[in-house]
């Protein structure tokens, strides 16, 4: 059996995120061979977009305050506006938070939506899949697909790269609902993509005992899952194999292949992950999430933030830059944001910020929209949209017409009833 362990995470609500995904002959979910399968067959019965482009998904899990980042308010009293002072980006009339210096150089290869509302809920469902389904585990199947299942249920077969890769765990924004199982994301984060790949003092051709024996685990499986329409083990196994001896997403994820000087920009604290993310999309992984930082910054904000804003900065720039560099600008899209914005009033005497669903901002950057631009803001206090609105599903709409897909695509869910991708999906005009 293959467990992909997620890390544990803790939030002021005080529940535990340990998220797993199990692939295996026994247990509740499949082998790689399944996965394979399944994949393939739901190839044959889909008409895929050719245009499909990737996407890179930054989480930045608590809620990343608005009103430090993107959205100051230098005009705004001392207990709103905060710490902070705005500087100038390379597009005149645009202003970010001084400890983004690096994106303020590169603002025309960038936007961000400042009038986003969204739901106040410590959970990643709500942009990773446009709903607000915090659910358990075992629910999780009828729920609605996220992101990348999505990509992965249309680039379902074209090769042996895994369509959706995780570098943060499972959360439930990875889920992939109704989708089906086969359609969650590969995790480096534990011993299951470890295992994916050839040990040292392996051969492929040495393999062979391991084939027959996961041979016979899937035949295991098949008498477990009478019934089902699971078929040709043989040949997907042999498929598995393939993937395992190609070890492409192991390579994407050495660093070590990488240049000295590019290791360099990228040494921090977690901001490698933004590299991984650039070499996977690069190896053919059509969409990557990864998680930076924590923002739940009920006390300590401007503390919290020193630290880890300059740190984000330069994960997002070295990334924004070397897609440039590789001119795949416009072939992959990504966004940065958290679930929800922060209180525009800092809270007493322990300078935090609180939840904020009213208004909050995120970055996009890439995948052919328009750049160098602010689009929406909000009132004098930063608490709410002072025009051009925007609800967190329609920026996932303008998300998924960028990569060639049409957000009013329906699946069929358990029960054969049509469900669309989304259900709010008005894109967000401006970035298009």
């Amino acid at each position: 059996m293959l467990t992909f362990l997620g890390k544990r995470q803790s939030f002021c609500d005080g529940l535990h995120r340990r998220n797993f995904l199990k692939l295996g002959a026994f247990g509740a979910g499949l082998s790689l061979t399944d996965m394979l399968r399944s994949n393939a067959f739901a190839a044959k019965n889909l008409s895929a977009s050719p245009k499909i482009k990737s996407a890179i998904m930054i989480y930045l899990p608590g809620g990343p305050s608005h009103m430090d980042m993107y959205d100051l308010k230098p005009e705004a009293p001392a207990e709103f506006r905060g710490e902070f002072k705005p500087i100038q980006t390379n597009v005149p009339g645009v202003q970010i938070s001084e400890h983004f210096p690096r994106q303020a150089k590169m603002w025309d290869k960038l936007a961000a939506v400042r009038s986003l509302v969204s739901n106040d809920e410590h959970s990643d469902s709500y942009v990773m899949t446009g709903y607000t389904e915090q659910v358990n585990r075992a629910a999780a199947q009828g729920q609605h697909p996220s992101f990348g299942s999505v990509m992965s249920k249309l680039r379902a077969g074209s090769s042996d790269i895994p369509p959706f890769v995780t570098l943060r765990g499972m959360g439930f924004g990875c889920e992939p609902g109704y989708l089906g199982v086969s359609h969650r994301a590969f995790s480096p984060d534990g011993p299951g993509i470890n295992n994916l790949k050839l040990k040292s003092g392996y051969t492929a051709e040495g393999m062979d005992d391991k084939k027959n024996l996961l041979t016979s685990f899937d035949t295991i499986r098949r008498d477990i899952d009478k019934g089902s329409t699971l078929s040709g083990m043989d040949t997907f196994t042999g498929r598995a194999f393939d993937m395992i001896a190609s070890g492409a997403v192991h390579k994407a994820l050495d660093l070590r292949k990488e240049d000295p000087r590019t290791l360099d920009r990228y040494k921090g604290d977690g901001i490698d992950a933004f590299l991984k993310a650039r070499r996977l999309v690069e190896a053919g992984v059509g969409c990557v999430t990864l998680s930076y930082g924590g923002w739940d910054t009920h006390s300590g904000n401007f503390k919290t933030l020193k630290r880890q804003l300059p740190e984000l900065d330069r994960g997002i720039a070295n990334l924004i830059q070397d897609l440039h560099d590789r001119g795949m600008e416009d072939d992959v899209v990504t966004v940065v944001w958290g679930e929800f914005g922060r209180t525009p009033k800092i809270n007493g005497s322990d300078a935090g910020r609180d939840h904020w669903s009213p208004a909050m901002s995120a970055l996009v950057a890439g995948g052919g929209l328009r750049m160098g631009q602010m689009v929406g803001t909000t009132d004098a206090r930063g608490e709410r949209p002072k025009d051009r609105p925007y609800k967190v599903p329609q920026l996932l709409a303008t998300m998924y017409q960028a990569i060639g897909i049409d957000p009013s695509m329906t699946f069929n869910n358990g029960s054969g009833r049509p469900m669309y991708i989304l259900d709010d999906r008005a894109p967000v005009t401006e970035l298009l």
